[in-house]
């Protein structure tokens, strides 16, 4: 029998889901698009309170799409060039620019579809600009919460008659077929192993931020910081795809955060980009703040003590009360406040000149004064009465992964695909460059629904969906 006649008679025989989509995070953008494109769909997660324990539930439900209509009627003039030149810039040159340039291309039709067919409630972010960004992309629902985004997404997949989940369950191998091509995935659950037939398998099982010889491997910088992720992200793509001769890129990109406050919630960079400051513990500034929040972790994980703490006023402190992760931080008792000078000092453990100082120095520079550290983003001084937030540096999610083209497809060493398989969000390497410094807000979130949805309409339209 031919190779050919093989894949025909194994074609006839299959009894099984179009595609497997492994990770219940950004992952079930690609299941809903399968879905309504008529395909039929198994999603496998590990986790069964993955509603709540994965990295898209963690995020602050920010996804960028360049031209979208919310931006036009803003009167925001953006497109995805822009978008492309700005990931340019803030990866030095050093991000995948053919990926970015697919991912900037979709991200306005997949907000809108976003909104359109998955029914989520987004709106465009006006109220301040996210480091990098030079226009205001940033698309994100109620409260600005990743867990209300991940919860509007399994509303709309339980509403599916095309959609299955199978939980808690572990895609631990992708097996092919003679051509190369995905033919089964071997599934780990609590009554066994399953093998289910299947023509596409999507790796949505985000990094391996929660593996930490991989992240001291890798990532030497952060490596010992908080992991702030999902316990799920320990490599499994990586290691299936790699068993299957698929190239890696960008294994050493990560995002950190400089905001995690001891309660475990997230204080949020727009405490800083309000016109906050962050100061080590001994009142002094380190460095220009506004540069990102991914970055600033490695600065902060620098200092005495690897912590610091965020100082705002009362007019930051209710203007960062629309998002969820900073009422959180409220509600800990983590966003403390503090009448004046002396008794944010007291606060803070210390000294008053020193931190007065510090306060004076940057409100000059908020008034117009050249920054020490170059800082040029302030809305204005701080004044009392104060408040001041404890942080310390954290890894959030690992930036590098499978080598995937504009279609997720994953790709060899030699460039060419393996049949059927695709990959997306931090299984995938993305488009923020080396290190953590090229990390824009969104970047994980956009490669995350982006390359899911763009895999599913690849299986679509490889594979034509069955009738009935």
């Amino acid at each position: 029998m031919t190779a050919g006649a093989g894949r025909e008679a194994a074609d006839e025989a299959f009894d099984g889901p179009d595609v497997v989509v492994a990770g219940a995070g950004g992952g079930l953008v690609g299941a809903l698009r399968a879905a309504s494109l008529g395909l039929s769909v198994l999603v496998v997660e590990r986790n069964e309170h993955f509603a709540r324990g994965n990295n898209t539930a963690m995020s602050t439900a920010m996804v960028p799409g360049a031209g979208s209509r919310w931006q036009r009627e803003a009167g925001i003039d953006d497109s995805p060039a822009r978008f492309v030149g700005d990931v340019e810039a803030k990866t030095h040159g050093e991000a995948d620019l053919r990926l970015a340039t697919a991912l900037a291309d979709v991200s306005a039709r997949l907000v809108e579809w976003l909104a359109d067919d998955a029914g989520l409630p987004l709106s465009l972010v006006t109220d301040f600009d996210y480091p990098g960004h030079s226009r205001m992309r940033c698309h994100t629902v109620p409260g600005r919460s990743g867990q209300a985004m991940l919860g509007d997404l399994v509303r709309a997949v339980r509403a599916s008659d095309l959609i299955d989940v199978m939980t808690p369950a572990r895609l631990v191998d992708v097996v092919v077929d003679e051509d190369g091509g995905v033919r089964e995935v071997v599934v780990d659950t609590p009554h066994g192993e399953e093998r289910i037939p299947t023509r596409a398998v999507l790796l949505a099982t985000n990094g391996f931020g929660a593996d930490p010889d991989l992240v001291a491997q890798h990532l030497p910088e952060i490596a010992g910081a908080t992991y702030h992720g999902s316990e799920g992200s320990t490599g499994d793509a990586l290691r299936i795809g790699e068993r299957l001769g698929a190239a890696t890129a960008y294994l050493d990109a990560y995002q950190g955060h400089a905001a995690l406050t001891p309660a475990a919630t997230l204080a949020g960079w727009a405490t800083i980009m309000h016109g906050g400051v962050m100061v080590d513990v001994h009142g002094r500034r380190f460095g220009d703040e506004t540069t990102g929040y991914s970055e600033y972790a490695a600065r902060l994980r620098e200092q005495d003590e690897s912590r610091g703490w965020i100082v705002i006023d009362e007019r930051i402190h209710e203007a960062c009360l629309v998002f969820a992760d900073y009422r959180d931080t409220v509600e800990s008792g983590a966003s403390r406040p503090a009448a004046d000078l002396a008794a944010l000092a007291e606060l803070t453990g210390t000294d008053p000149a020193t931190l007065g100082a510090t306060l004076d120095q940057a409100g000059r520079s908020a008034a117009g004064e050249p920054d020490p550290y170059g800082r040029s983003r302030w809305e204005g001084p701080l004044h009392a009465p104060y408040r001041a937030i404890p942080v310390s540096p954290a890894l959030f999610h690992t930036q590098g992964g499978l080598v995937v083209d504009e279609h997720a497809r994953v790709r060899r060493a030699d460039g060419s695909p393996v049949p059927g398989l695709y990959a997306s969000g931090g299984a995938a390497a993305g488009i923020s460059g080396h290190g953590a410094a090229g990390y824009l807000a969104g970047n994980g979130l956009l490669p995350a629904l982006g390359l899911a949805f763009l895999a599913a309409e690849d299986v679509a339209g490889g594979s034509p969906p069955r009738s009935g």
